[in-house]
């Protein structure tokens, strides 16, 4: 399975919900200029997925005040998406939530982003960071069974940025609020040091 990293994020084009409502030509262009979470999940009207796409919504502040668009993606329909959107979280539904949700009946976003799961026909639960040129600079695929942890996204998303306003990378188990180090031998052992 050949990695992103480092490359321009897969372009498509497709149908989405976007502020409730089914949109053509939805596509990850508009957002050049904003970091991205762009993640998958395997169905609609399933089980673990929506603990995650809530999880998104009760985050989605911190992701918007550092700069950043949240969006998902499954294998569904826009109408399956519209309906789910109409269901209470109380019933399993995903009420509330204001992202856009992308529709990939094709699955061919999933395939071009090496998320799916082809025997069968659904997405894994794919996650990819793109920076503001559209440039994947983190992907994480869990099984099935394996919610993703969004504080996690969230951490990834503070280390890109504090890599970029100051040249310092972000050493194991780094927070914002942290010092990072000089990617050198020098910046290594005074890291140690402390």
């Amino acid at each position: 399975m050949d990695v992103l990293i480092g490359k321009k994020a897969p372009a498509f084009t497709a149908k989405a919900i976007v502020n409730g409502q089914i949109t053509d030509g939805f596509s990850l262009d508009t957002f050049l200029g904003k970091y991205v979470i762009f993640f998958f999940y395997p169905l609609d009207f399933t089980f673990v997925c929506p603990t995650e796409l809530h999880a998104f919504q009760e985050k989605q502040k911190e992701f918007t005040t550092r700069g950043a668009q949240i969006i998902g993606c499954s294998v569904d329909s826009c109408y399956a998406h519209i309906a789910w959107l109409a269901t209470p979280k109380e019933k399993g539904g995903i009420e509330g939530i204001d992202y856009p949700l992308v529709s990939d009946l094709t699955k061919d976003i999933a395939r071009s982003y090496r998320v799916l799961k082809e025997e069968d026909g659904v997405a894994y639960r794919g996650l990819c960071l793109i920076d503001k040129e559209g440039i994947v600079r983190h992907e994480l695929v869990n099984d099935l069974p394996l919610g993703r942890n969004v504080d996690e996204a969230l951490r990834l998303l503070d280390a890109l940025i504090f890599y970029e306003n100051h040249g310092e990378v972000c050493p194991a188990n780094w927070h914002a609020g942290q010092k990072g180090m000089t990617p050198t031998q020098e910046g290594l052992t005074s890291y140690f040091r402390k």
